[in-house]
């Protein structure tokens, strides 16, 4: 994939970080969100920046609902790369054809699994998380089906949406519907902990991961699961500071376009491992 070249606007103070960890942009699709990804890279910085999966959408195609903001983010995070930011990505399902070997793009790491050596000596195996679904939840054809229904019903989203006027980080009911059916017949704790096996498997602390678009960090078996949740639901990502704790910010246009952390749900509380 070639990434026209976008001159970058002036950025302001950036909020600085170690390790940032994000998931789920859906370059590509109709329920992508470009505007409040790039408000996110442009106010943040960080020495390594992993891309935990299904940043592309190639499951439609990537080019009929491909937009100029969505050049803007990749070549933003290429500029980044350029100046010495680390940019691993790890391919997801709805990007798994960048899973194969010799693969490669920009100036990225490509890998399907990664361990993150956090600043305070804890290691984390990093990987996008579909590869712990349940046998029928990674058949083909359905999650094909599925990611068409979820296009239809966003498309028709977007054009209430412009219709009433509302913007693009204003939750709707159609969007909290397609948020409950994935919780119901997705993801649940037999997941999660399907994950943390792996991790342990891999002599790791923790887990990261992503695809649920599902937001956590907590302890689970004395392991860490941390899921950085997306950019097309909760407008969420996890970060490292140079202590080493990790953190889940929700990202809200509203409050100047500060990420923050929402303490009023446990499960996006700061923890340190």
């Amino acid at each position: 994939m070639t990434v026209p070249s976008v001159p970058a606007k002036p950025s302001r103070h950036l909020t600085q970080y170690r390790t940032l960890f994000l998931s789920d942009f859906h370059l590509g699709s109709r329920g992508c969100r470009p505007g409040p990804i790039l408000d996110f890279l442009r106010a943040t910085d960080a020495e390594t920046i992993y891309l935990v999966g299904d940043i592309l959408d190639l499951w439609h195609g990537g080019t009929v609902q491909w937009t100029g903001a969505q050049t803007e983010i990749m070549h933003e995070l290429e500029l980044r790369a350029a100046r010495g930011t680390r940019v691993v990505y790890l391919p997801g399902n709805h990007d798994a054809s960048m899973r194969g070997p010799g693969m490669s793009f920009l100036n990225f790491e490509l890998a399907e699994r990664i361990v993150h050596h956090g600043a305070d000596g804890q290691r984390y195996l990093v990987i996008h998380g579909d590869q712990c679904d349940v046998r029928f939840l990674r058949w083909h054809a359905m999650t094909r089906f599925g990611s068409r229904m979820d296009a239809l019903f966003r498309g028709l989203d977007a054009w209430l949406r412009r219709r009433m006027g509302r913007s693009e980080t204003e939750h709707s009911v159609i969007e909290l519907a397609i948020a409950g059916v994935n919780r119901l017949l997705r993801r649940g704790e037999r997941y999660e902990r399907r994950l943390t096996t792996l991790a342990q498997r891999a002599d790791t602390h923790g887990i990261i991961c992503g695809h649920s678009h599902k937001p956590a960090l907590r302890d689970l078996g004395g392991l860490t699961y941390a899921n950085c949740g997306d950019w097309v639901d909760s407008l969420t990502a996890l970060c490292e500071d140079h202590s080493g704790a990790l953190q889940l910010l929700e990202w809200r246009a509203e409050r100047h376009a500060q990420p923050i952390l929402n303490a009023e749900k446990p499960a996006l509380a700061k923890v340190r491992v």
